[in-house]
């Protein structure tokens, strides 16, 4: 009997992890569980993270005070050139996913929050937004550079890792100076 219950425990565990496995990793579930996103998710969830970030860090050089624009220009250089290399990657067939083409709805909410937020009260919205989103891109890449299917993909991820834990220590750094 114990036996039975053991075996029915670890087959629920199972299950469990499968359907994390296949959880959207926007819900957040992957990362808490340290699962490595589906390259097709990785993918999404690279490009998507890269337009947003681009999209807030142009609002941030017309709304933010000198160093937020500083932070915003190397966003803009950073990203596009990861935006730049992540296509390569795809349309060179190199791994197989479609690209967004915009923004997802909840992306989308942020910079349309940022977009209406007035400037002296930006630096409170703009600041730990990126701080929130170069913690969740950290977690994204590090997961894939980790156990990522792709090996072209998984070496590109491994190598973008570093420059986004800069953006962290960065995004830390500005949201610190402002308290």
């Amino acid at each position: 009997m114990k036996s039975i219950a053991a075996i029915a425990a670890g087959l629920c565990l199972l299950s469990n992890a499968t359907l994390a496995q296949s959880a959207s990793e926007k819900t957040g579930v992957n990362s808490a569980l340290g699962i490595t996103p589906k390259t097709e998710d990785f993918v999404k969830e690279a490009a998507i993270s890269d337009m947003t970030e681009i999209a807030a860090a142009k609002i941030a050089l017309a709304k933010g005070n000198r160093d937020e624009k500083k932070f915003a220009e190397q966003m803009v250089t950073d990203h596009t050139k990861t935006s730049s290399e992540l296509k390569a990657l795809v349309t060179g067939g190199d791994v197989k996913a479609e690209l967004p083409t915009a923004l997802d709805n909840s992306s989308q909410r942020k910079v349309d929050k940022l977009n209406d937020t007035k400037a002296e009260d930006f630096a409170s919205e703009y600041d730990p937004m990126q701080v929130s989103a170069h913690k969740d891109a950290v977690s994204l890449f590090e997961r894939y550079a980790k156990g990522g299917e792709n090996p072209k993909l998984k070496d590109w991820a491994g190598k973008t890792l570093p420059h986004l834990q800069h953006h962290l220590e960065m995004a830390q750094a500005l949201d610190k100076n402002r308290k």
